[in-house]
């Protein structure tokens, strides 16, 4: 290809990075101020009931009533992970106020930022024109589209995983010696920026930065960093080798630190030792039932196809340092998947990181492809597959969001919130009832769902169904269902609550009045 051929070749590849990110910012910001109940509804919530606590913090105008409840629910909210997200949506609450689509912006932009650091670890790892690839499948895959609109950490977390993998696989270059030659080729003079630190220097505390601070985001973010980072080092290096790199060290130390602050707060705190808890739950590797839950949440994200292609494509990696990199990535996820047992069979967003990983050992496929397209036909064959490769999961994700309308549910549970003010309730609600908390500005004890129930004889706890509904409906006046399916569920609690009076009842919800039992 001559120089002025690669010139318009270069502009094209440009332009089309371009209308890619355009794509995928344009279709999230699609149907933008919906209410967060598309996703995960009761992560987000949590979320926005502990930035709006926040936030009505530093309200001094507000109606008293409200603003000791909002602060109240927010503060009594289980802390995991910093509040690094719901405190950008508090400052940028102070200019538009407290609107919840101000925190599905951010996570846009930190889902965007993470595929430009993937586009440039793929043109790295691969080739420029695979790299396209790559970063569209992390851009436009529909579920990826939906889960980067979440009101929860895990956007900024894999946006931080990402270039930690761009950074540290740039650093382990540094390891592979330069060949020698009796006849070196001058190399044009380039102004060094930072003379006295050298690239690999660089590079090595760029991951260590952008690796520590996803571990201090979410302490999940571990096992893809050290995934990664053992892939692209053993890749390169033997592991004596690099017990004696002093950049490995600094890395380590550097890359713990903020991780292991915020362990070291939360458990003298006393907030985080739940996160220890009932992450791994040995008993379920011998059910069926986790190996069934754990495909349908493959299948969720990913695709059962896109997920065996992805693996298939290890297969056709030819440099050992490329294939030991995404082994690590692979190894890091298997391993967070073990650990993380129960999670991973039941909750798809935990996968989340497995997009970024997919489009990477997907792109030697796509790189296979292009590398067999050598005329104009085949070119012009190609662009109008790809263009429709490119318009179906933006249409996909599209009818997603334009599927449900849920401006409404404010208005309902705003409607329950008037309905019971002034009651103790009891309620078995969809998301933990936070939806309540949140839109019927009212506190509830929460009723556990089927799933709930399950969950805890799988770890062997429990106790008698009439013990348990008498202390939780100790002292309280109401008992509300919204959750009409669960309750046909759960027998026993519909044969007890048929014992007392309706206090009311409208479409969707039933609400018991304990204090008055049928005779």
């Amino acid at each position: 290809m001559n120089e002025s051929s690669r010139s318009v070749f270069d502009r094209f590849h440009l332009l089309t990075l371009v209308v890619l990110f355009l794509a995928a910012l344009c279709i999230r910001l699609y149907d933008l101020t919906d209410l967060p109940l598309d996703f995960h509804p009761t992560r987000q919530l949590l979320s926005a009931i502990k930035a709006r606590g926040m936030y009505y913090e530093t309200l001094t105008d507000a109606p008293a009533d409200l603003r000791r409840f909002a602060i109240q629910q927010g503060n009594q909210r289980v802390t995991i992970e910093p509040e690094i997200l719901e405190q950008l949506t508090v400052f940028t609450w102070k200019f538009t106020g407290d609107q919840l689509w101000v925190a599905r912006v951010y996570s846009i932009l930190f889902w965007l930022i993470g595929g430009i650091f993937l586009y440039l670890l793929a043109r790295d790892l691969f080739s420029k024109d695979s790299a396209l690839f790559a970063a569209a499948f992390h851009l436009l895959l529909p579920y990826a589209v939906i889960a980067s609109r979440s009101f929860q950490p895990d956007p900024l977390m894999v946006a931080l995983i990402i270039a930690f993998w761009w950074s540290v696989n740039r650093w382990a270059k540094s390891l592979t010696p330069v060949p020698s030659s009796t006849s070196p080729v001058p190399q044009p003079a380039t102004r060094n920026l930072y003379p006295a630190i050298s690239s690999s220097w660089q590079y090595a505390i760029a991951a260590s930065l952008f690796g520590g601070l996803a571990i201090f985001i979410k302490l999940n973010a571990a096992f893809f960093i050290i995934g990664g980072a053992l892939g692209a080092a053993l890749g390169r290096a033997s592991l004596r080798d690099l017990l004696r790199n002093q950049q490995v060290w600094a890395m380590a130390a550097l890359g713990i630190l903020p991780g292991m602050s915020w362990v070291i707060y939360g458990l003298m705190r006393g907030f985080l030792g739940q996160f220890f808890k009932d992450r791994f739950l040995p008993a379920m590797f011998l059910t069926p039932s986790f190996y069934f839950g754990w495909t349908q949440m493959l299948d969720n994200v990913l695709g059962l196809l896109p997920f065996a292609l992805a693996l298939l494509g290890l297969l056709l990696v030819d440099s050992r340092p490329t294939r030991s990199f995404l082994l690590g990535l692979w190894g890091g996820y298997l391993a967070f998947a073990l650990f993380f047992n129960y999670h991973i069979s039941t909750h798809d967003y935990y996968s989340l990181p497995l997009i970024p990983i997919a489009a990477l050992t997907l792109t030697p496929l796509a790189n296979a492809i292009v590398a067999q397209i050598s005329n104009v036909r085949h070119n012009t064959i190609a662009a109008l597959i790809l263009t429709i490769c490119l318009l179906a999961p933006l249409w996909t994700a599209r009818a997603a969001l334009k599927s449900v309308d849920y401006r409404p549910q404010a208005a309902f549970w705003n409607h329950i919130g008037e309905t019971v003010r002034g009651h103790r309730v009891v309620a078995l609600a969809e998301d933990y009832a936070m939806p309540f908390v949140y839109w019927g500005w009212t506190a509830t004890t929460n009723w556990p769902d089927s799933s709930d129930i399950e969950y805890h004889a799988l770890r062997g706890g429990g106790q008698t169904f009439e013990k348990y509904f008498d202390r939780l409906t100790k002292n309280k006046d109401l008992f509300l269902v919204t959750d009409l399916a669960d309750l046909k569920r759960q027998p026993d609690l519909q044969a007890r609550l048929s014992g007392f009076a309706i206090f009311a009842q409208g479409d969707g919800y039933l609400i018991y009045d304990l204090a008055n039992p049928l005779p």
